[in-house]
């Protein structure tokens, strides 16, 4: 999971910064207006020459955006993606949110993954990977493809952190900075609460395709605090006193065969991300659930967000995305009073377009 925030470095700078890529204006060449992408979160359009349809490399590229994700307690795939050929790349086409051209030529000495930001359209994110050789570029996805995969998943979420950054639930957000002291951005229809002790629980509470958004703090002890074994007691602690079943003695648990816990970053500082499903003890209900959990050093505690979906007989790849996008917008005390944390996860290191 490490590699999962440390390739979040190239989505904030794809998505909202300049840069030699960058078009002037709002993304417009010759600083006119560009057209807004089209699309929904999570598309993708590969875009290569009509041979690489027949010899492998398009159907390799196509594999890894449609694998399926982990953590969901059903197969989804990464992305719902489309194929065209170069000569078939018209301007309605251009103007999708996610485009991977692929092009094989002898004249290339090495496989190479690039990217441009908004150069049809935006907000855009188009990456070309090249290969001199089909045989090479099968080869090169086979082994990089979870970064690709990545790449563009943080472009989507920070997409969807512009979208909370403009429009979000301010009651929740004035809730959580009394309550913890820190900031969080969460979409505005979760307008559910429950308050516990150090515990606070935002919700849509529609009973199907429900989101949820969680925080709560414990005491940071020392570095034993972070095992995952710490970490799952705590959480099924802290779920059991707050988030009761329909009857009594039922109440929301890790399902701990189907988690994984992991070290990584966000916002250049330690993170524990855990991802994997939940369950109501003794009652048919669950879903897929992701938390970051990071030290507020200022308070000496570990505070975890913690985003959860109950969606029965639907899809839950885009729910719970956009609640995990919702998870890197959380400030600390510490980050608060020195204002220059970016609300944003970091990206990939893969070099911008020449």
């Amino acid at each position: 999971m490490r590699r999962f925030v440390e390739m979040a470095a190239l989505a904030l700078l794809i998505c909202a910064c300049g840069g030699k890529n960058a078009k002037s204006g709002s993304g417009g060449t010759g600083g006119f207006l560009q057209p807004s992408s089209t699309g929904v979160p999570y598309e993708i359009l590969i875009v290569s020459d009509p041979e690489n349809f027949q010899n492998g490399v398009v159907d390799a590229a196509f594999q890894v955006m449609d694998d399926d994700i982990p953590g969901l307690p059903q197969p989804e795939s990464a992305f719902r993606v489309s194929k065209v050929t170069t000569p078939k790349f018209v301007r309605t086409l251009r103007l999708c949110r996610n485009i991977l051209i692929v092009n094989v030529d002898r004249t290339y000495t090495q496989p190479k993954m690039k990217f441009s930001r908004n150069v049809y359209a935006s907000p855009q994110m188009v990456m070309t990977i090249q290969a001199p050789d089909e045989r090479t570029f099968i080869d090169y996805m086979n082994t990089n493809g979870r970064t690709v995969v990545d790449f563009f998943t943080k472009a989507e979420m920070n997409r969807e952190i512009e979208l909370l950054r403009k429009k979000h639930n301010v009651s929740v957000e004035e809730r959580v900075m009394n309550l913890f002291g820190c900031d969080v951005w969460i979409p505005e229809e979760l307008n559910k609460t429950k308050v516990g002790q150090r515990f606070f629980w935002a919700t849509t509470d529609r009973g199907q395709r429900d989101m949820s958004f969680v925080i709560y703090s414990y005491p940071y002890k020392d570095t034993d605090t972070f095992t995952p074994e710490y970490f799952l007691n705590m959480r099924d602690s802290v779920m059991q006193a707050n988030i009761p079943g329909p009857r009594d003695g039922q109440y929301m648990q890790t399902a701990r065969s189907f988690v994984t816990v992991t070290d990584s970053e966000v916002h250049g500082e330690y993170a524990q991300i855990a991802r994997g499903l939940w369950e109501m003890k003794d009652y048919d209900m669950g879903g897929p659930f992701v938390s970051v959990g990071r030290v507020d050093e200022k308070n000496g505690s570990v505070v975890v967000a913690e985003a959860f979906v109950y969606a029965p007989g639907d899809m839950k790849k885009n729910l719970i995305r956009r609640m995990e996008a919702a998870l890197y917008t959380l400030q600390l005390p510490d980050e608060i009073d020195e204002r220059n944390i970016a609300y944003s996860i970091e990206e990939i290191e893969i070099k911008p377009e020449e």
